[in-house]
C-alpha cells in the first residue's frame, strides 16, 4: 500500500503536517498502556520473541485538563474534509467520507453530544467554504502555520508527522545520534526540511540529496545510502507496503521540532469562533483520556510513525 499521502506531502509543505526533527522527548509520546522511554528500543530476554509495541501519540497533558464549555448552544458541527487523502480521509466503501480524521469528527460530535455531518471537498476550497458558512470545521490534516492562523482559529493538535530514519533491515540501530552517523551516508529529499535538519544537526554525516521520494526509497534498497530521512507517515506506509519489498525498518525514535516543521495538526474553525473551537478542545481531551484516539490511530496506522 503507498497511499497519496506519500506525495501530497511534498507537495503541500506549506499546508500540510510536517513536523520533524529535534527529540521525541519534548513531545510526551505514549506506547500503548506504558511511558515511552526517550525513543530507544529495550531488548526482549533470550529466545523469547517480542513484538514491538506500538506507540501512540499523545498531545494532551492530564494535568491541565480543558474546562468544560457551555455546550447548549451548539445544535449541530459541519465538519468539512479532503477527498481523497488516505489513511485520514476518503471515501468508503459504502460510498461515505471515511478515515481517521472523519472517525476523530465522529468521535468528538459524540463526545459533544450534538448532530455532526462530514462533506469532503477538495482541499483547495477548504478554508473559503468555512470562510462563507458552508461549513463550521476543517479536519482535514491542516497544519498550523502563521499563514493558516491568519485565516482561521485552530483547536489545539491533535497530530503531528515527525521525522524518522530508516535503514535497510540488518543496519536498525535502537537510537539516533549524530556521532553515530559519523561517515555514514543518509539520503534525504533536496531541499526539504529534513535536508536542512540533517545539515545543522548531523553534521559528520556524508548527506546525499534527492529529488524526491522515489528515487531516496530506491537508493536506500540498492545499498547506496546508509539510511534515509524523511516523513515518518509516509515512510511508515512504504515500509509496510510492496513497494519496499520487505527491506527497510525505522531506525530510531521519532525525532519532532516545531522551529523546523511547525506546530502539528489540528482543526480550524471560523476565525473567532471561540465556542466551537473550545468545545472541540474539550472534546479532543475527553477522546484521548477515555482511549478512544488511541484505538483510533492503532485502527489506521499498522506501522507507527512514532
Amino acid at each position: 500500500m503507498q497511499p497519496r499521502i506519500v506525495l501530497i506531502i511534498n507537495d503541500r509543505l506549506l499546508c500540510r503536517a510536517r513536523a520533524t526533527a529535534i527529540a521525541a522527548l519534548s513531545l510526551g509520546l505514549l506506547l500503548v498502556g506504558a511511558p515511552l522511554a526517550p525513543a530507544i528500543a529495550q531488548a526482549p530476554a533470550k529466545g523469547v520473541s517480542q513484538p514491538a509495541p506500538k506507540a501512540v501519540p499523545s498531545f494532551w497533558d492530564p494535568r491541565r485538563r480543558p474546562e468544560r464549555p457551555d455546550l447548549s448552544r451548539l445544535t449541530v458541527i459541519r465538519f468539512l474534509t479532503e477527498t481523497d487523502y488516505p489513511p485520514f480521509n476518503f471515501t468508503g466503501a459504502d460510498g461515505n467520507p471515511a478515515g481517521f480524521n472523519v472517525d476523530l469528527a465522529r468521535a468528538l460530535c459524540e463526545e459533544i453530544k450534538v448532530t455532526c455531518t462530514v462533506q469532503m471537498r477538495r482541499f483547495e476550497t477548504l478554508l473559503d467554504a468555512v470562510a462563507s458558512n458552508r461549513g463550521d470545521a476543517i479536519i482535514a490534516s491542516l497544519a498550523v502555520t502563521p499563514q493558516m492562523r491568519a485565516r482561521v482559529d485552530f483547536t489545539d493538535p491533535y497530530y503531528r508527522a515527525p521525522a524518522r530514519f530508516v535503514s535497510r533491515k540488518d543496519g536498525v540501530l535502537a537510537e539516533m545520534r549524530p556521532e553515530y552517523l559519523e561517515g555514514k551516508k543518509v539520503g534525504a529529499i533536496s531541499g526539504s526540511s529534513h535536508e536542512a535538519y540533517l545539515k545543522v544537526m548531523f553534521t559528520d554525516a556524508e548527506l546525499v540529496p534527492y529529488p524526491n521520494d522515489d528515487a531516496l526509497r530506491a537508493a536506500l534498497r540498492r545499498g547506496e545510502v546508509d539510511y534515509i530521512f524523511g516523513d515518518a507517515i509516509s515512510l511508515a506506509f512504504w515500509i509496510n507496503g510492496t513497494d519496499s519489498a520487505d527491506c527497510c525498518a525505522f531506525s530510531g525514535g521519532p525525532f519532532v521540532e516545531s522551529r523546523y516543521f511547525g506546530e502539528g495538526v489540528g482543526i480550524a474553525v471560523r476565525k473567532g469562533n471561540d465556542l466551537l473551537r473550545q468545545a472541540l478542545n474539550w472534546a479532543l481531551f475527553r477522546v484521548w483520556e477515555k482511549g478512544r484516539y488511541t484505538d483510533l490511530w492503532l485502527r489506521y496506522f499498522s506501522v507507527s510513525p512514532f
